[in-house]
């Protein structure tokens, strides 16, 4: 149904909580996994046929990866979900936190993506990019480096789209709420309730889980939503459609 049978996918943060589940699920679509993490970050689930370890905050450690994925093929969808933050304030956001994060989370990303773009112009059944972003670009949640790096995805991925468009390359974003990720161990090793306080801000009552983030990365690297492109989903629970303290308030 997905049409993604056979497709070679490139998936970044392939060892993270989202990442597994979108190795999990492209797998399950008959996709060829081409894994990508950092040095010593176990990749489970399903054994990918293709794996490259690299820091996106290395610049000739990525664009080597990425020759060498295009050595073996251009790759006709890529997933770039690699990302990270530990800075949840303005606080605790000094010069050096704030580009390391900016270095992970927007340049790296933008690096690999277009080091691998050429490749896919032209392909016959046409390639894209999905990129995952966060809430975070759009309100603020904290994280503020973060934040600012998801935003700068969020304008990478329309440029792609705008530009790219001829060349038969899509372009969109899932943008996430909360996940239960490891991620989220710390705040929970310090404050066990944090999760169910959480919940109570999103009109579903709960956190989104990894599944949901990647059905919805499937649903835009299919041909499902070929005439797609340029676009923002989320994947929140519906935190960005609503202000759910505010009504609770007034009702």
């Amino acid at each position: 149904m997905f049409g993604l049978e056979g497709r070679r996918v490139v998936i970044t943060g392939a060892g993270g909580g989202v990442g597994r589940a979108l190795v999990e699920v492209f797998s399950q679509l008959g996709a060829a996994i081409v894994a990508c993490d950092r040095p010593g970050v176990p990749l489970a689930g399903p054994v990918p046929r293709e794996s490259h370890r690299f820091d996106l905050a290395d610049r000739e450690a990525t664009l080597a990866a990425a020759e060498a994925i295009v050595a073996a093929g251009p790759p006709e969808v890529v997933i770039s979900n690699a990302g990270a933050t530990r800075a949840e304030t303005l606080g605790q956001t000094d010069p050096e936190t704030f580009d390391r994060e900016l270095e992970v989370n927007l340049q790296g990303a933008v690096r690999f993506t277009a080091a691998l773009l050429p490749a896919m112009r032209g392909l016959a059944d046409g390639a894209c990019f999905v990129f995952v972003s966060s809430v975070n670009a759009v309100q603020h949640f904290g994280n503020p480096a973060y934040s600012v790096a998801k935003a700068g995805l969020h304008a990478w991925m329309r440029a792609i789209a705008t530009e790219e468009g001829v060349n038969g390359i899509r372009a969109n974003a899932v943008m996430p709420g909360s996940i239960r990720t490891p991620a989220w161990e710390a705040r929970l090793a310090r404050d066990p309730g944090v999760v169910d306080r959480v919940a109570r801000l999103y009109p579903l009552g709960r956190l989104v889980e990894t599944r949901e983030v990647a059905r919805a990365v499937a649903f835009l690297a299919s041909p499902l939503a070929s005439g797609i492109t340029g676009a923002i989903l989320p994947v929140d629970a519906g935190l960005t459609a609503s202000n759910l303290p505010f009504i609770r308030e007034i009702s």
